[in-house]
């Protein structure tokens, strides 16, 4: 009787517990009426044996149901329903047996008591193989549960038979009363580890702050979460997807789901076991406390990947700065100063012929004259080189359309920028449509293309597309590269996307604001 006692209260403790939780809300209903009913079957009731038989003496089936719908308090196949209802059939046929007839009492108990013990065995057999085909993080919370419902599901099939054919065996009633009590009692425990569990966020937070390594993050999650197949996926925008800590593109596996880790947009995923999902308090606690971790380490490895990227950008831009002045040496050591040089040459000729030959001081000195002239075009140009003069008379649009205009093929622009920009990003942006027509005319074997020019939230962005061959590497031509690193010094992003036999597409971003 104490143990009956102890089942009840068992059961009726666990079911108000999870009745209370999110995660357990439509398992608590089953328990409490599990614990109702069981309480009500030990009593004498004032009721007919009949009334009683479907009644209070459905609790084996209300427990096959509770057993096969536990953790979410739903049974998800067809299999469990059909086991399920077979085994309230068999509870309405056994009812029947006492009212009916002693010949038809007796077909009804040879026919239902085999019935009874084949739900029984069905029961036991598919929570076998639930248990066998679960994941580590699913198996963890079925085991103790399952194990007692085994158990207790085994004893009742061996003992109801022998009591309804009058049968008596003590030790067995009594060692299936118990077992049938330690169902509640790992639930309750599985209810309680649940809470456990989220209690065990408090440490994680704790050992983030202490290691926030990005390996270290994911193995701490995993254990956190009770489950190894865990993966984090960080997002980069870049790339605009998640990567993993190896780098790679994150893709969850095919017995894996994946939940987002937003802080002020994307931030993370977890690829993890769906049964986490069966307790949403915990997953969300998890992510809550470790989204800080996880926001730190992307600002972390964006500011490394700033670092590397400004790095190389200087080095670039010494090396650039360093090839420009020797290219303005060598332009004027041979054009300039050669044609400079010449004109005190000439007038020095003009003078020493005055006196003897003064019909040749005419032509020498015209002869100065166009030299000087040539030596200017040539510092014309090469102030040109150095900063367009078009870009200060027309803007950057003007000086693009220019650009447009003396282009190879037919170039549409299109642009919707207003107000001033800094120098130093119309320059830029100048020359990544220059190079990018330059290009265009070399090797893209185009028969149009376009520049679109827009400036929004502070960024202006230039983009350039034709419908050549493709199949363009920066890495190849040392113009996309020197673009690349002049963009990046101003803070900017220079993306060429070229795949072969579809356009080059060359896209740069440069902060305006």
């Amino acid at each position: 009787m104490l143990v009956s006692a102890l089942a009840a209260a068992a059961f009726l403790v666990a079911g108000v517990v999870a009745w209370r939780s999110r995660s357990g809300r439509r398992l608590g209903p089953l328990l409490v009426a599990e614990g109702v009913l069981w309480t009500l079957y030990q009593l004498p009731l004032p009721v007919p044996r009949e009334v009683l038989a479907v009644t209070v003496g459905a609790w084996p089936a209300l427990l096959a149901h509770l057993v096969m719908a536990f953790p979410t308090g739903t049974l998800g196949s067809r299999m469990p329903r059909v086991v399920v209802a077979q085994g309230y059939v068999c509870v309405v046929v056994m009812g029947v047996r006492h009212v009916a007839g002693r010949e038809a009492a007796e077909v009804i108990g040879d026919v239902g008591t085999p019935a009874l013990v084949l739900v029984g065995a069905a029961v036991i057999a598919m929570q076998v193989l639930r248990l066998r085909n679960s994941s580590v993080a699913r198996r963890r919370m079925l085991t103790p549960v399952l194990v007692a419902a085994v158990v207790a599901t085994a004893l009742f099939v061996v003992w109801k038979p022998l009591m309804v054919t009058g049968g008596s065996a003590p030790v067995l009633a009594l060692s299936a009363r118990a077992a049938f009590a330690a169902v509640p009692l790992a639930i309750l425990w599985s209810l309680l580890r649940r809470r456990m569990d989220r209690g065990g966020v408090a440490g994680l937070v704790v050992r983030l702050n202490s290691e926030p390594h990005p390996a270290t993050l994911q193995t701490a999650l995993a254990e956190t979460l009770h489950d190894p197949t865990l993966r984090v996926g960080y997002w980069v925008q870049e790339s605009k997807g998640y990567l993993d800590v190896e780098g790679s593109p994150l893709c969850a596996g095919p017995d894996q789901v994946v939940t987002k880790v937003d802080r002020d947009g994307p931030l993370a995923v977890l690829a993890h076991d769906p049964a986490l999902l069966e307790d949403p308090e915990l997953i969300q606690a998890a992510c809550a406390a470790a989204s800080l971790a996880l926001e730190n380490e992307r600002l972390t490895a964006d500011l490394r990947a700033r670092l590397r990227q400004l790095a190389d950008s200087r080095a670039h831009l010494v090396r650039a700065a360093e090839a420009e002045r020797r290219r303005l040496e060598r332009d004027l050591h041979d054009g300039v100063q050669q044609r400079l040089l010449a004109i005190p040459l000439t007038l020095s000729l003009a003078e020493a012929a005055l006196a003897s030959r003064p019909e040749r001081v005419g032509p020498l000195i015209g002869e100065a004259r166009d030299t000087a002239l040539a030596a200017l075009d040539e510092v014309r140009a090469l102030a040109q080189g150095i900063h367009p003069p078009i870009l200060t008379e027309r803007g950057l649009v003007g000086a693009v359309c220019e650009l447009a205009a003396v282009a190879p093929v037919p170039v549409a622009v299109s642009s919707d920028v207003s107000g001033d920009l800094p120098a130093e990003v119309e320059t830029t942006a100048y020359y990544v449509v220059a190079e990018a027509l330059a290009n265009l005319a070399k090797h893209a074997a185009a028969d149009r293309a376009s520049v679109s020019i827009s400036r929004a939230s502070g960024w202006l962005s230039v983009e350039i597309s034709d419908n050549g061959r493709g199949a363009a590497d920066p890495e190849r031509g040392s113009g996309l590269r020197g673009l690349t690193g002049r963009v990046e010094t101003n803070g900017g992003s220079l993306h060429v996307h070229s795949p072969p036999g579809q356009g080059t597409r060359i896209e740069a971003m440069l902060p305006c604001a």
